[in-house]
């Protein structure tokens, strides 16, 4: 019979740990904790390459706690072992329900001093729960940046690894949001830290004999002398039931309890951009100038400047071809788009200096070097990085943004580029770092000086943030106000995107969906339009102006007359509904496990569905309603579907690809 040395409970999960030390999680969304696999090792140290993982229990204490996360309790286990003393710290808050806090220490209580390689934090299981109407035996989360560019959320089948490893995965795809989630249709468990900066840890996600396995995991050599102490960092693990918008929702509340502020967002980032990179890097002036007036008529207000502006990434020199005359065509081109009734937005690439470039001849020192002196490379953009902790540096990117805002005066800036979310280390012997892992952690506060003075110069400046496809890191994302779908290559991606963006950045934050042409069948305006997305555009126009494209051969982005019709009905859909103003419900439906797929959001007493599948015939249930009588409107189509009681409301559709919703009270009697 096994003994419990401690159990600790919190509104909806309870932990429990045995005298070796041993773990495991329990849910309670029912009004009953049921334990979500046996006990393990959750927690532990690894040294000289194994797994430490045997201890016995000395001592145990709580206490009451109240610090900056409201009021809860503090526990704390220890045990020993003939060379360590652990000692596990959990805490719980009132705040966070769904939650557990938990850090280590391990002491060298030894003679003889010791190495030890990294350490493991909440490395728990989830089982499968077999689905009859799904494949997968899961569905998860996962923030690692790859140049792959793989889907954020993915199902997962027996056999399945991916590290997510926080730190470079290549030259200039690294960084991420450290939390790795699973769910299993009934359940889920996500891990993650808390640390305020980022930190380079793994969170690797298996599937072994039908269970998901998450952890943290920190590898990092350390000598411990005898009495040495080494502490892990702060990190959690919470349950939800759904999918992983909840539990992601739980983390910004957690990081906005340590001080990250989501300051509120400008009415600017809420409107349609079109974006003049459909010409590509080799535009000329007066394509751009020959498509604002369809630009206008559409009723967009944001007119995007793409790459091929300047002579070399790092130089804000002109294109001579271009701008003859310099700055001052740059400025005739912005009072143009002004007097159009238009806003301006910039392409901008910091951190990057291209070899060729007047900038890096100059200051060479600017840059990040490797180990072996040689500069960093950003591989998509044959560019060596700058480092971000450079004074020298910081300076220069402060400058660059006076001339694009001050003296070009644009409104607002679209910064680009795979290798925003985390930059390698740096050994340049000239930026005298204290740590070698300064310019990697210090690029959250890189990107707060270039927003903080853009916000200074223009209160209303919007600053799209477009990480090319990778994905975002939370450490960033209090420094922009337009988060995107970033180089989407489907509609899942622009729809799963969005759904975490809703979770971490807000419920009603402005995210684009990027150009729709990047979505299904080029024209899916509904993945974006459905779930609170706001449309972006790169069409050429008139036909016959646009280049073939680099990416799709077969085609153009002209602007035909069927699609303008199409471009003209989704955008006023758009303008009419601005779901993007309402409150995304993410907790209602569940990615993976209901068909079809469904979004949901509220606004102005109103209720819109957007669900999609290839094709669908059948019975859709509408969650989130009250006991009243509602009516359905398909309001893509202009048709009206049923009436509807709200505590049993079904209706039976039949649809491709999309079906979006709205949904009206009409009675208070159900």
């Amino acid at each position: 019979m096994t003994v419990y040395a401690l159990k600790i409970s919190n509104k909806n999960i309870a932990i429990e740990f045995d005298n070796g030390l041993a773990s495991r999680i329990y849910t309670n969304f029912t009004g009953t904790y049921q334990p979500v696999e046996g006990f393990s090792q959750a927690h532990y140290p690894i040294v000289n390459g194994v797994q430490v993982k045997n201890f016995t229990k000395t001592m145990t204490c709580q206490s009451d706690l109240k610090d900056i996360r409201g009021a809860g309790k503090q526990y704390v286990i220890s045990g020993t072992n003939d060379k360590l003393e652990k000692q596990i710290t959990i805490s719980v808050y009132e705040r966070f329900p769904a939650t557990v806090f938990i850090s280590a220490q391990y002491k060298n209580i030894g003679s003889d001093e010791i190495t030890i390689d990294g350490w493991v934090n909440n490395e728990y299981k989830l089982p499968a729960i077999k689905k009859d109407s799904c494949d997968n035996l899961f569905w998860s989360y996962q923030s690692g940046s790859y140049e792959t560019r793989p889907d954020w959320i993915i199902p997962l089948k027996e056999g399945f690894y991916q590290k997510n490893y926080m730190g470079m995965n290549a030259s200039d795809y690294g960084g991420g949001t450290p939390v790795s989630d699973v769910w299993n249709g009934e359940t889920g468990i996500a891990v993650g830290h808390t640390e305020s900066i980022p930190k380079m840890v793994s969170l690797p996600v298996s599937v072994y004999n039908n269970s998901a396995a998450v952890s943290i995991n920190f590898d990092r050599k350390v000598s411990l002398k005898s009495e040495e102490t080494l502490s892990t960092f702060e990190t959690f693990v919470t349950v939800h039931t759904g999918d992983c918008f909840d539990a992601l929702s739980e983390y910004r509340r957690i990081m906005i309890s340590k001080g990250m502020n989501f300051e509120a967002l400008t009415k600017e980032a809420y409107e349609p951009t079109w974006c003049a990179w459909g010409y590509e890097r080799d535009f000329k002036m007066e394509q751009i100038y020959g498509a604002l007036p369809m630009v206008k008529k559409l009723g967009i207000r944001w007119v995007c400047l793409d790459d091929g502006w300047q002579t070399e990434e790092g130089d804000y020199s002109l294109i001579p071809e271009k701008y003859p005359n310099g700055d001052a065509d740059m400025k005739k081109f912005v009072d143009t788009v002004h007097a159009n009734g238009f806003k301006a937005q910039l392409w901008w690439i910091p951190l990057a200096f291209d070899p060729k470039s007047d900038l890096y001849k100059n200051h060479p020192e600017y840059a990040l070097l490797n180990k072996e002196g040689k500069p960093e490379n950003i591989s998509w953009w044959d560019c060596y990085y700058m480092c971000p902790a450079c004074e020298e540096v910081i300076e220069h990117t402060r400058e660059a943004l006076k001339k694009i805002l001050i003296d070009w005066d644009y409104d607002g800036l679209k910064i680009d580029g795979q290798h925003l979310n985390a930059v390698p280390l740096c050994f340049n012997p000239m930026h005298d770092h204290k740590h070698e892992n300064d310019a990697y952690e210090f690029v959250p506060q890189y990107f707060k000086m270039i927003y903080d003075l853009a916000r200074e110069i223009k209160p209303d400046v919007t600053v799209m943030f477009c990480p090319c496809g990778t994905s975002y890191s939370i450490f960033t994302m209090p420094y922009f106000n337009i988060p995107v779908a970033s180089d989407p290559d489907s509609s899942w991606q622009v729809r799963t995107k969005g759904k975490v963006f809703k979770a971490l950045m807000g419920a009603s934050v402005p995210f684009h969906g990027d150009h729709v042409e990047l979505s299904d069948r080029e024209n899916d305006f509904a993945s974006t339009v459905g779930i609170g997305g706001v449309i972006d555009t790169k069409f050429t126009w008139p036909v016959g102006s646009g280049p073939i494209s680099i990416l799709k051969p077969d085609s153009t982005y002209d602007l035909s007359d069927d699609r303008e019709q199409n471009w003209s009905k989704w955008l006023k859909l758009y303008r009419e509904k601005m779901l993007p103003e309402g409150m995304y419900l993410g907790g209602l439906y569940t990615l993976g496990f209901d068909f079809p797929e469904g979004h949901a959001i509220k606004k102005d007493n109103k209720m819109y569905y957007a669900f999609f599948s290839k094709a669908w015939d059948g019975e859709i249930k509408l969650k989130g309603l009250e006991g009243k009588r509602y009516l359905v409107y398909d309001y893509v189509n202009d048709i009206e579907i049923s009436e509807v009681n709200g505590l049993s409301a079904e209706i039976n559709v039949r649809f491709t690809n999309s079906l979006l919703l709205e949904v009206t009270c009409i009675s208070n009697n159900a």
